[in-house]
């Protein structure tokens, strides 16, 4: 009994041929008539199922992460309109980066949809909320925005960019008759758009090396937007999709770099931020003094 048994596992194992492609497990049986035929079909099938539901639950498990950081992500601005609420002002702050943001997470709601790449629930989700979100920001920054010029630069790009996801919705679902194309075509541009939103932190990643100091780069957000990276590149492998792939893999190595900068950096930011709180209680004693000596009556006194 031990022999045969023994014999059936080596059966099995040379027999099996496993192959990986897209994240389905595909167990292919050379055709041969033998007793062990019925068994070994069984447990191909079962291995088959087991896989599938794996890849699928770990796909699962890794989107709702990257959700969880992504959203994380698109709150990180909050801090920021709450002073622009309390100041009555968005001083010198640019709506740029909303604006980008608004229409990188407009693209990938089309993206997602069912029918132009089925199965990717988690990625309208994200970019949804993302789309709201962004929208309450840039309400709040015409809302707070004195400058009239600029009001209605940001209202137009706004108007602009809504034109543009409904023209590329509408000619993506016309033109192109299959869910493979409609992909193709708006993963290209997906791929655009989210490479210049993980791309605007280089212009502060040339502000730390010219100061030498992280002081206006902020640790957490450079962390999120590294996790943010990792868990949506992990995503696109289960299975493999290069549109989400590409954009994410190279958002990786920019915050990859900018946490590498935060390390450089890090001790020099210190002994400057010092340095200038040491000078400005400097100055600050020196006027205390010039001042006391102003208002001494002894020394501003005349002799008689």
């Amino acid at each position: 009994m031990c022999v045969q048994t023994h014999w059936c596992l080596i059966q099995i194992y040379s027999l099996l041929k496993i192959s990986y492609s897209f994240g389905t497990l595909s167990l292919s049986l050379p055709h041969f008539s033998s007793p062990f035929f019925p068994l070994l079909s069984f447990i191909s099938l079962l291995l088959s199922a087991m896989v599938s539901h794996l890849v699928t639950t770990i796909r699962n498990v890794v989107g709702i992460t990257g959700n969880v950081i992504s959203l994380f992500l698109f709150l990180s601005p909050v801090p920021t309109f709450i002073r622009i609420w309390k100041k009555g002002s968005v001083e010198q702050f640019s709506p740029a980066p909303y604006l980008a943001t608004l229409i990188n997470c407009m693209v990938w709601v089309v993206y997602g949809l069912p029918m132009v790449h089925p199965n990717s629930t988690l990625v309208v989700t994200i970019n949804g909320t993302g789309t709201a979100i962004e929208i309450v920001y840039l309400t709040l920054f015409l809302i707070y925005c004195h400058d009239k010029k600029k009001r209605v630069k940001v209202m137009l790009i706004v108007l602009v960019e809504m034109i543009f996801i409904a023209g590329v919705t509408a000619l993506v679902l016309i033109i192109a008759h299959t869910t493979q194309r409609r992909s193709m075509v708006v993963g290209i541009i997906a791929i655009l758009f989210n490479i210049m939103m993980y791309a605007a932190p280089l212009s502060v990643m040339k502000l730390v090396i010219t100061t030498k100091s992280v002081e206006y780069m902020p640790f957490f957000l450079s962390l999120a937007s590294f996790a943010n990276g990792v868990a949506w590149t992990a995503y696109a492998f289960l299975p493999f999709d290069p549109f989400i792939a590409v954009p994410n893999g190279l958002g990786t190595l920019f915050s990859l770099a900018q946490l590498l900068l935060y390390a450089t950096y890090y001790k020099s930011t210190k002994r400057i931020i010092a340095a200038r709180q040491e000078a400005k209680m400097e100055m600050h004693l020196s006027e205390v003094v010039v001042n006391g000596d102003n208002n001494d009556p002894q020394k501003n006194s005349t002799a008689p």
